[in-house]
């Protein structure tokens, strides 16, 4: 069974930076299509943003110029690096293959002061 694993996020003040891993245990991850996602209590979860198998990304209005989103196939890692964060980051960031129904528990990240 294909799992992803989010971990990384925590508590970080206004303009601050956070580093969100997605750990895969895949066999063939390097061929899957990945995103990260946020839902904060009570909407809808979001894409975040996208990198395909040949490391062509896409990414939310909101988060662009501010999140990248990278992954290392050796080891079975997406990654997405958060710089800047604002209060309105403030959510729950889960990972997943693109287009599978099923979520994990995702990792939280709030930002306040």
């Amino acid at each position: 069974q294909v799992q992803f694993v989010e971990s990384g996020g925590g508590l970080v003040q206004p303009g601050g930076s956070l580093r969100l891993s997605c750990a895969a245990s895949s066999w063939i991850f390097s061929i899957y299509p990945m995103e990260w996602y946020r839902q904060a209590p009570g909407k809808q979860r979001e894409l975040v943003a996208g990198i395909n198998n040949g490391d062509t990304t896409y990414y939310a209005d909101a988060v662009k110029g501010r999140f990248t989103i990278s992954r290392d196939n050796a080891k079975k890692i997406l990654y997405l690096q958060m710089n800047s964060l604002k209060p309105e980051d403030t959510a729950v960031y889960y990972c997943n293959r693109r287009g599978d129904p099923s979520w994990g528990q995702g990792t939280q990240v709030t930002v306040s002061s």
